[in-house]
C-alpha cells in the first residue's frame, strides 16, 4: 500500500532535485556572464546581445534576464527598460570613492584579524602567496589576479566580522571589472608582490596597526594605478 506520506516524499525530492538543477544553472549563468564583462569580451557600453548569449549557453531569456538582474545589482550591468541590457560605463569618481572605502575597509579588517587569526590560517595564505609568486615568475597574470583577489578576500574574511566581510565583498565586485582591465606594468607588479611579503610579514607578528598601514598603502598604490588607467594617464599598477 502506498501512502499519501510516501507520495509526498517522493515528490518532495523530486522538487528539491529540481531547485538545485535550477539553482546550479542561475550560479553557472550568472558566473559565465559576469567573467564576460570582467574579462572585456562585452566592453563598457555594449549591448547584451541576449539572443546570441542565449545561444552561446544553450538557455532560454529567462535564467539569462535573471542572471542580468544579479549583475545589475553589482554594478556591471544596467537595465534599460524597453532598451534591452547594456554593460555599464566605468565612472573614474565613482571608481575612486570605492577605492577610498575599501582602503578603510581593509585598514579595519588588518586590525582585527592579527587579535583573531590561527597559526594554520597563516600558513594558508601563505601558502596562496606563494601561488601568486609562481605565477608572477611564469607572467601568468589571470591566475595571478584570481590569486590576489581571493587572498585579499581571505584576509578580510579572517578578521571574523561577518558585517566588514559581506561590505567588503560588495565593494570588491564592483571594482573588479576595471582592476582586471588596467593591464600590470611590470614594475609595478613586481613591487605588488613584494608589498604581499611585507604584509604577510606584519601578519606573522600579529602586528595590526602595522597590517593596517600596509594594507592601506598597497591599496592606494593600485587605486592610483588603475585610476591613471581609467582616466587615460599612466598604467602604472
Amino acid at each position: 500500500m502506498v501512502t499519501n506520506a510516501g507520495v509526498l516524499g517522493r515528490a518532495a525530492e523530486k522538487q528539491a532535485a529540481a531547485k538545485i538543477k535550477r539553482a546550479t544553472l542561475h550560479d553557472e549563468v550568472v558566473s559565465r556572464l559576469r567573467s564576460m564583462v570582467l574579462e572585456g569580451e562585452l566592453p563598457p557600453g555594449a549591448k547584451i546581445p541576449e539572443q546570441q548569449i542565449c545561444a552561446l549557453f544553450g538557455i532560454s531569456r529567462t535564467p539569462l534576464r535573471e542572471a542580468l538582474k544579479v549583475l545589475a545589482s553589482e554594478g556591471l550591468i544596467e537595465l534599460r527598460p524597453n532598451r534591452g541590457s547594456a554593460v555599464a560605463m566605468v565612472d573614474p569618481a565613482e571608481t575612486a570613492a570605492l577605492f577610498e572605502v575599501k582602503g578603510a575597509l581593509e585598514e579595519l579588517a588588518g586590525r582585527l584579524v592579527c587579535a583573531r587569526i590561527s597559526d594554520e590560517e597563516i600558513a594558508e595564505l601563505e601558502a596562496l602567496h606563494a601561488r601568486m609568486v609562481e605565477q608572477h615568475r611564469a607572467e601568468n597574470r589571470a591566475a595571478y589576479f584570481e590569486s590576489n583577489q581571493l587572498f585579499h578576500r581571505r584576509l578580510v574574511e579572517l578578521s571574523r566580522n561577518p558585517v566588514l566581510s559581506a561590505t567588503y565583498d560588495g565593494f570588491s565586485t564592483r571594482i573588479l571589472r576595471v582592476r582586471y582591465a588596467a593591464n600590470y606594468n611590470h614594475d609595478r607588479w613586481d613591487e605588488s608582490v613584494a608589498e604581499h611579503e611585507e604584509i604577510l610579514a606584519a601578519l606573522r607578528r600579529r602586528d595590526g596597526e602595522d597590517l593596517a598601514r600596509k594594507l592601506a598603502e598597497h591599496n592606494r598604490l593600485t587605486g592610483e594605478a588603475i585610476m591613471g588607467h581609467v582616466g587615460g594617464g599612466s598604467d602604472r599598477r
